[in-house]
């Protein structure tokens, strides 16, 4: 059920961001490397290829990147104060 949540609350930050291309959409990428590389290790341990893993990846990738945006912010509200 998380996921789900996770999973809306990525789309919507990835539609709010479209126009400016930052660290949200570079999470988004660096989550579906990671994820992948994952799941191609997990393939080799016989488990087959997890496309949730690159998922659950892109997913963590997007709200990091969020973060990192939010930072951005403050960080510039606190450097003009």
């Amino acid at each position: 059920m998380i996921w789900y949540i996770l999973g809306a609350i990525s789309i919507v930050l990835l539609l709010i961001y479209w126009n400016n291309r930052g660290a949200v959409w570079g999470g988004f990428t660096i989550g579906i490397i990671i994820g992948f590389v994952v799941a191609i290790i997990f393939a080799f341990k016989g488990n087959g290829v997890g496309w949730h893993i690159i998922g659950k990846g892109a997913m963590i990738g997007t709200i990091v990147g969020f973060i990192t945006e939010l930072l951005g912010i403050v960080s510039n509200k606190l450097r003009k104060k």
